[in-house]
């Protein structure tokens, strides 16, 4: 601009070219703007808000104007600085003024313009830019145009013009042109809601479903400007946090991006974009670019943010020298004081509102993050191959959604952290350029040191962490398989077994957590000890080159290494965290990069389309493509629609395989497969979902009560749901854990019918039932509601093979025969094989006289087929009054209110019972004070001006500053060396008795208790532990001694502040303690939403199978959706409540800090040290800092260790009696004989249930072969419970030789005990860790019992031979093949008591001719306890118990109970013959 002394003569309105008219024209134009946009936020709020459904409108320009708003406020706040600090050092005259003024009113108008646009304008009823904005822009361009003609006249009369003056007019025209251009084209572009609810809405009104989501819209977007700037907007629900304890009903809902449903919507339509671009392959980059769809918006907003703050953050070691300056009597102008401590408080402010800003967005950034991974682990675990699946186990995946992805939302915090130390290292030297002149050159230097030293760290530090994570999979794999089969553990004695397997894989986990936490404590002392070091460098390096220090000077210099502390000290936390997101990344790439099923496998055709509903043309299918022979041979198959099929064959003949294939499970090799008609399935190992009964049966569609109940009675579930005290409103446990294996299967069943599908595949469901029910189904089922139905089912049982219009015998993956009944009997011989083992077993029954008996009825029997087979069992319905403590699996048990010392206590004193804390407290108080002599030392030893003498020579002065230095970094080694020793042996103790407690719990722990509020614990909980408590512990500690350093520094200057700072105080405890109450209790709701996620994931992950085959994916994916949703709620609450709360203080520390810097201006000079005076301001600059990273730490804290709280409730779970009682152990070669003896046995399985058993008494006599029958619920099961002491009895007792059961350890008792359960289990690992996991037999023993069991051939077939490998679940073995695993173990054990649970089910009646032969060779003088459903394996007992209801109906040796023709066993046996001879008439 002209300057006005040398105006042009020849300008006759010299008036209007003044320069101070011009930049006053400006500053008023630029107020009319800031007060005109407060009055229409104002009346926008009180004409009532915003537009109904605003979400479908954008203007044309808003993100260009957005983002030029944003440029021109901190173009203007740059040049404002600029101009105070360098440019106008010579001096201040009322045109500089003006100018300042002008650049200061310009920032803070466009600020405002970029925040309304942003708030106000980005989803609004307006459906232009704002008719001020837009005349504002017309007098703007005008305005700017003439600042610029103005300049071009001064160039060409040749007077003065700064080069900045000319650039900022030509940017000033040039934004000018684009916004008067935006304001006349930027109309609405999106306008569809409007468009369409007229035509929705008849009557012209607001359509309900739109007033419904106004409603529950995020009180977020419907906040003011005000509202947001100080986060007002939360604070109702902060209010009714302190009120009440917050339940998830009481957590607003989210909208927009931070609603899963929106963003990840986006997420996917980017992903699938960024694939098409990269071959179809997810990498981590891909996954990035595809974050960055959701959240590029708030990332540039919160970099925005974060640059503010940067800058802001240096204006205060910028004024130190001359704040030092003035106190010492030098004063450039009148009121300077005045204007130091203005502008010292302004820029506070900017740094307050910029962090907390930049830091809600940040989090919520990172919700928004974690949500859409979760998301995509979900999806994709639903549609991924079996064949990928085998490499990724449910553990393994299960940590990738509770680990990973919350790694990758946490950091969220860091992203910025790169490229803000750059910035942060540029503005530190130009401030100590200023101060020190070249020196700073040494303190680049010194910077690029620290900085390189991290590659070496960060080397080791990736390492460690992918080998930790590693490490973590394989234990929480193993853990996942534990808990699905601890029943079975428990009952063979091996949990300890096993937890010492857990307890091996976490020894390997804390080695890597051992290496990585003493690298990252060298990490931490290394940067922690870089400011001190720098410090050093810098001081001897102006001794060196004869800089003359001063004491201003040196403290400008120590304010900003202390700035600079920052980012140095979270640099080694930026890239660990770098390095876990790198990590984590890559694995959910490679997660997401594995191959889907084959969609082509199967073309579907429509019903109308086609007369064959099943068509296989020379199929071939494997479970391994790459697998030289194919599991499925030359396959061709043509099923009408309405068509019965049976499919037969031994075991492993590939009878499931076939199913599957049809299901398109099985990858296809070569072939034709086509499917006429929507499917259903019905698999071997039943598949139920925790929750209600009707949901499981209901399985997403509508309620029909006609056809409910229709189902009800075809699947003999209308007595089970009257004797359940709910109902068909009863919660199952986790795997259906309440419900016997029968319901279960009835469960499953009713659930396909109630599909009313058009093809139903059947895989052997009558296997686990008894014989009449399984009649009953198949009469009512199959031949009943399924009648016009396409039906293709597997058995075993002969007996349902009459009924098929088509039956398939396989053998070795091949479909050998196929036919009916009559005509492939006499075709072959593997049928006739079959056909044959089955009337060998009812021979038995040859002497029998049939028709003399009468078929047994039910109400003869009186059954009540109750939950019993595991907790929850009952026999009579429960009293109303007991109605709300009758289910089994509760809500998750929360804390409530305060987080206790005695919490911290027990934590702190986990390690060492707490000797080292002390330690450590007294290191980083010596670190403190160390630190503080130091800087007080250079304070007082310089002169505060270059006239003044120094108090020591500069040798003196260096030296003692480098001990000091030495001092506190000898202090801080010790510290974070001790911090790290502590934590691990905190982690490792807390594990150790945790998983201690959870392996001796009960069985009913384990049925009331899904296994993801386990795994919860085990991984996200424990890795809180392992890495993130202790330093959260330790910065709350370090931080708050930090602070009373500062206090103590500035209380030696001005103590008057005290009558400040305990208010001031006071006040802040009130907000802490206000706000604490919400943040608890949100903190705790994170926990409980969170273990619903992980618990539905893993259930998906078991019953995906199931789910695909009912073409239900979207629904269990929009379930996911809400649950997810649910867990982030709190997650984005407490990110704004926490922000609420240190804004406040902000504040209010800010006020402090002004209160000493008006003392210190207003008392006379000389009066205090201004070198002392300069410390206290220096360190008072870092007073909100702490202030709020001491709250902060202390609520993180607070919620952090909720995990702590979560483990130790699991320390204190009940335990089981104990494993053994030294003092009395029975002999070792207890049991001798074998009897049995239950003398009036009552069992019930929680307090508040009746009786399962009520008072059964009888003897299982020694070497004796006893069959246990009844209908399913009659306590069979409950029975061998009892025996094996899973539950303990009420009242009663069990003698076994003499010694009651009760009376002996656990272990001593099971381990003398055999059992073949009813559900096959086996772990992963290979065929002999399987067949011998104690590893207590040889090889040739373990062959002898594989040939035993008919299994020794096909192992032998396997390259492995003994170490074939096993997969999870054993999913690699037929359930045929598991059971006879189960076989061979007890055959190695060869106990004097063995149990069979059913254990025959999963075989066909061949293979359990073979078992029952097997048995009476090995174990004829043993006593063999059966329950069983197929009478052929009871028929040849010593003798047989009948139970009903609970009680002993009869008990005798077959024949005579036989002879009995009123006897309830004669009359099951003639049901049982009369139905399969029946079937074989021809």
């Amino acid at each position: 601009m002209i300057p006005s002394n040398k105006l042009p003569s020849n300008y006759y309105f010299f008036f209007f070219w003044n320069p101070i008219f011009l930049k006053g024209s400006s500053v008023f134009l630029h107020l009319v703007l800031f007060f005109g946009l407060i009055l229409i936020w104002f009346y926008t709020k009180l004409r009532g808000g915003h537009d109904e459904n605003p979400k479908n409108r954008t203007l044309r320009y808003y993100k260009p104007v957005f983002f030029s708003s944003m440029f021109l406020s901190l173009y203007n706040l740059v040049l404002c600085l600029l101009d105070y600090f360098y440019w106008y050092k010579s001096g201040w005259t009322d045109e500089k003024l003006g100018t300042l003024l002008d650049l200061a009113i310009r920032a803070l108008a466009w600020l405002l313009v970029s925040v309304c646009l942003h708030t106000e304008l980005r989803h609004s009823s307006y459906l232009q830019f704002p008719l001020l904005l837009r005349v504002w822009w017309g007098f703007y361009l005008v305005v700017s145009c003439y600042c610029l003609v103005v300049d071009i006249v001064q160039w060409r009369e040749g007077l003065y013009l700064p080069i900045q003056d000319l650039v900022s007019d030509t940017v000033y025209v040039v934004s000018g042109v684009f916004f008067c251009f935006a304001g006349a084209f930027g109309k609405v572009v999106k306008e569809d809601a409007d468009l369409q609810e007229p035509l929705l809405d008849g009557n012209g009104g607001v359509d309900s479903t739109n007033v419904q989501k106004s409603e529950t819209v995020s009180p977020y977007l419907k906040a003011g400007l005000l509202s947001k700037l100080n986060f007002s907007w939360v604070g109702s629900l902060i209010s009714k946090g302190y009120k009440k304890t917050l339940d998830l009903e009481d957590v607003p809902p989210l909208s927009g991006k931070d609603d899963v449903n929106e963003s990840y919507e986006i997420f996917r339509c980017s992903l699938e974009s960024s694939k098409s671009g990269s071959g179809r392959k997810v990498t981590a980059m891909v996954l990035v670019k595809a974050l960055l769809s959701i959240i590029w918006g708030d990332v540039l907003l919160t970099g925005f943010y974060c640059l503010v703050y940067t800058l802001a953050s240096y204006v205060g070691p910028s004024l130190i020298d001359t704040f030092v300056q003035y106190l010492n009597g030098k004063r450039e102008f009148k009121n300077e004081g005045y204007v130091l401590v203005s502008t010292f408080f302004v820029a506070k402010l900017v740094e307050c509102y910029g962090q907390r800003h930049w830091f809600v967005k940040v989090q919520v950034v990172g919700v928004r993050m974690k949500a859409v991974l979760m998301e995509s682990i979900y999806n994709k675990a639903l549609t991924v191959s079996c064949q990928s699946k085998q490499g990724h186990t449910s553990g393994e995946m299960i940590n990738l959604m509770s680990v990973d992805a919350e790694r990758v939302g946490h950091f969220s915090w860091f992203m910025h952290d790169p490229w803000m130390v750059i910035v942060q290292v540029v503005l530190a030297l130009v401030v100590l350029y200023r101060s020190l002149g070249l020196a700073s050159v040494a303190t680049l230097i010194a910077t690029i040191l620290i900085m390189l030293l991290n590659y070496p760290l960060s080397i080791l530090l990736e390492k460690y962490q992918e080998n930790l994570m590693e490490s973590k999979d394989k234990r929480m794999k193993a853990t996942s398989e534990i808990l699905k089969n601890m029943r079975i553990l428990k009952l063979q004695a091996w949990e300890m077994k096993f937890l010492s397997k857990i307890c091996e894989l976490r020894d390997n986990e804390n080695g890597w957590l051992k290496k990585y936490l003493y690298n990252l404590a060298i990490t931490t002392f290394v940067f922690w000890s870089a400011p001190t070091f720098i410090s050093v460098i810098t001081f001897c390096t102006c001794m060196i080159m004869g800089t003359p220090l001063e004491s201003g000077k040196i403290l400008a210099a120590l304010a900003t290494f202390r700035i600079l502390q920052e980012p140095i000290y979270s640099l080694p936390d930026t890239i660990s965290v770098i390095i876990q997101t790198k990590v984590s990344l890559e694995r959910i790439a490679s997660f997401l990069c594995l191959e889907n099923l084959d969609p082509h496998t199967t073309e579907k055709l429509p019903t109308s389309m086609s007369e064959l509903a099943v068509e296989i043309i020379e199929g071939n299918f494997s479970w391994d493509p790459s697998a030289t022979s194919p599991t499925l041979k030359d396959i061709n198959l043509r099923v009408n629609h309405g068509l019965r099929v049976a499919v037969c064959g031994i075991v492993g003949s590939g009878k499931s395989t076939l199913l599957s294939c049809i299901l398109g499970e099985v990858p296809k090799i070569s072939g034709t497969l086509r499917l006429s008609g929507s499917k259903a399935y019905v698999p071997q190992s039943p598949w139920i979902q925790s929750g209600k009964i009707v949901d499981n049966i209901l399985f997403g569609r509508e309620m029909d009560d006609e056809k409910y109940n229709r189902v009800l009675g075809a699947c003999s579930l209308k007595k089970d749901l009257e004797i359940l005290p709910f109902g068909d409103q009863t919660i199952i446990g986790e795997r259906g854990i309440n419900l016997s294996g029968g319901q279960k299967q009835r469960v499953q069943i009713a659930r396909a019918l109630y599909q009313d599908a058009d093809i139903y595949l059947f895989d052997d469901p009558f296997s686990a039932v008894d014989a009449h029910t399984g009649s009953q189904l198949f009469k009512e089922c199959l031949l009943g509601l399924l009648e016009c139905k396409t039906v293709i089912y597997v058995t075993h049982q002969v007996e349902f093979l009459h009924a098929a219009d088509l039956i398939l015998v396989m053998k070795d993956g091949r479909i050998l025969q196929a036919g009916k009944y009559n005509d492939i009997l006499a075709s072959g011989t593997d049928f006739k094989a079959l056909v044959g083992a089955h009337e060998e077993a009812l021979s038995a029954f040859d002497s029998i006289e049939v028709g003399a008996m009468n078929p047994i009825h039910n109400k003869e029997l009186g059954v009540t087929k109750a939950s019993e087979e595991s907790n929850g069992g009952q026999s009579d319905k429960i009293d109303e009054t007991t109605v709300p403590k009758g289910q089994l699996v509760q809500e998750e048990e929360r804390e409530k209110g305060k987080v206790g010392f005695s919490l911290y206590w027990k934590y702190l004193t986990t390690a060492y019972k707490g000797a080292l804390v002390p330690v450590i407290l007294i290191c980083q108080i010596l670190f403190q004070v160390l630190q503080i002599l130091s800087n007080y030392w250079m304070a007082w030893a310089t002169p505060v001006s270059p006239d003044g003498a120094p108090a020591v020579n500069g040798t003196t002065l260096i030296i003692v500053y480098v001990a000091l230095a030495l001092g506190s970094a000898f202090c801080l080694l010790a510290r974070s060396t001790l911090v790290v020793t502590a934590a691990y042996k905190t982690a490792t103790s807390l594990f150790g008795k945790m998983h201690q407690c959870i392996f001796r719990a009960p069985m009913s722990f384990f049925d009331a208790t899904p296994s993801g509020r386990i795994l919860n614990r085990a991984s996200t909980d424990q890795s809180a532990v392992d890495v993130n408590i202790p330093y959260l512990l330790a910065q709350f500690a370090f931080t708050t001694i930090q602070l009373l350093g500062i206090i103590v520094v500035m209380s030696q200057v001005a103590w008057q502040v005290f009558v400040i700072f305990i208010p001031i105080t006071a006040i802040s405890l009130w907000y802490q303690q206000y706000y604490l109450p919400s943040a608890r209790e949100l903190s705790r709701l994170i926990g409980v939403t969170k273990a619903p996620v992980i618990q539905h994931f893993a259930e998906t992950i078991s019953g995906a199978v199931t789910i695909r085959s009912f073409d239900q994916e979207s629904r269990f994916c929009e379930t996911s959706l809400k649950l997810i949703n649910s867990y982030s709620q709190p997650a984005f609450y407490t990110a704004a409540t926490m922000q609420w709360l240190s804004l406040r203080l902000d504040l209010l520390s800010s006020i402090t800090f002004v209160c000493l810097l008006i003392f210190l201006v207003s008392i006379p000079v000389g009066l205090i040290d201004p070198g002392i005076s300069g410390l206290a301001v220096t360190y008072g600059l870092n007073l909100n800092m702490l202030q709020g990273w001491m709250i902060t730490h202390l609520c993180n804290m607070e919620k952090r260790m909720i995990s702590v709280e979560r483990i130790l409730q699991y320390t204190c779970i009940p335990s089981e009696p104990p494993l053994v009682i030294e003092g009395n152990r029975p002999d070792q070669l207890w049991p001798s004989c074998g009897d049995v003896k239950i003398q009036q046995l009552q069992v019930r399985y929680a307090l508040h249930m009746p009786l399962v058993l009520r008072g059964i008494t009888c003897t299982f006599q020694g070497g004796k072969k006893t069959g246990i029958v009844g209908r399913t619920g009659s306590g069979k099961s409950t029975l061998i419970q009892a025996l094996f002491r899973i539950v303990e009895p009420a009242s009663g007792q069990i003698i076994i030789d003499g010694v009651n059961v009760s009376s002996i350890g656990l272990h001593d008792l099971r381990s003398r005990l055999s059992i073949i359960p009813q559900d096959p289990t086996m772990f992963e690992g290979t065929i002999r860790s399987n067949l011998d996991p104690l590893e207590e037999y040889s090889d040739e023993q373990i062959w002898d019992a594989l040939d035993k069991c008919q299994l020794g051939d096909e192992v032998r077939k396997k390259e492995a031979k003994l170490e074939s490998p096993v997969t999870e679940n054993g999913e690699n073995w037929s359930m045929g093949q598991r059971q006879l695993v189960c076989l061979g173990r007890v055959l190695l054990k060869r106990s004097k008591v063995l149990v069979l649970d059913e254990a025959t089910a999963s075989v066909d009646t061949a293979t359990d001719n073979l078992i029952q032969q097997t048995l009476r060779e090995h174990f004829s003088n043993s006593t063999v306890i059966i329950i069983a459903h197929r009478i052929t394996s009871v028929i040849d007992s010593d003798m047989v118990v009948l139970l009903s209801d609970g009680l002993v109906e009869e008990c005798d040796s077959p024949l005579r109970l036989l002879e009995n023709k009123s006897s309830l066993f004669a009359k099951l046996v003639a049901e049982y013959t009369t139905r399969s001879k029946s079937t074989m008439i021809s």
